[in-house]
């Protein structure tokens, strides 16, 4: 019997696997120069409408700081809360990036001199780290939780929604699953 675990680390090396054969493949000869140029790994990749300016860290931070403080004024947090509110919210604090960028290439030429089950022990770890981290906010989140009254509670039932998985990227249509794609018409 196959378990999630093992279906999610089969998944993981197959499509590392994929990317890593699509990343050798040369563009075909057809394609101008112009193009193959701009698709060229050495530039730097845009992501949305940010510029790459080292700052995105910050920016995040500022609008952290921003719903934080929105949330705790929705919230009418009282000062027999504050302890409870400051644990909640250094808890919950995202770690900061490393000082210096790691080279990809060289991860990627490390990665690559492993053999598989070192590669997936080392995803593995990775993916331990972040259930660790996660483990550690949801315990942070249920504290404050309870430190709160009932009237609380709901406004921050009602909140956290907003920044939930559909909330970050905006609510979806009333015809869009949960990824954005149409829904086939409901059979009746």
């Amino acid at each position: 019997m196959i378990t999630a675990r093992q279906r999610i680390l089969w998944a993981s090396l197959l499509a590392s696997a994929t990317f890593a054969a699509s990343a050798q493949t040369p563009p075909p000869s057809n394609v101008p120069p112009a193009i193959t140029q701009a698709a060229s790994p050495a530039q730097p990749e845009v992501r949305g409408h940010q510029p790459r300016d080292g700052k995105g860290f910050e920016r995040m931070q500022e609008r952290r700081a921003k719903h934080l403080a929105d949330l705790k004024t929705k919230l009418k947090i009282e000062a027999s809360q504050e302890g409870a509110w400051s644990a909640f919210t250094s808890a919950i604090q995202p770690p900061a990036p490393p000082a210096q960028r790691p080279d990809r290439a060289a991860m990627r030429a490390e990665f690559e001199k492993l053999t598989t089950p070192q590669r997936l022990d080392r995803m593995q770890a990775r993916q331990s780290e972040r259930a660790a981290r996660f483990a550690q906010r949801a315990d942070a989140t249920r504290t404050f939780y309870a430190a709160l009254n009932p009237a609380q509670q709901k406004t921050f039932d009602a909140e956290a929604m907003r920044f939930g998985p559909r909330g970050a990227h905006g609510e979806h249509g009333p015809h869009q699953g949960p990824h954005g794609h149409r829904q086939p018409p409901a059979k009746g």
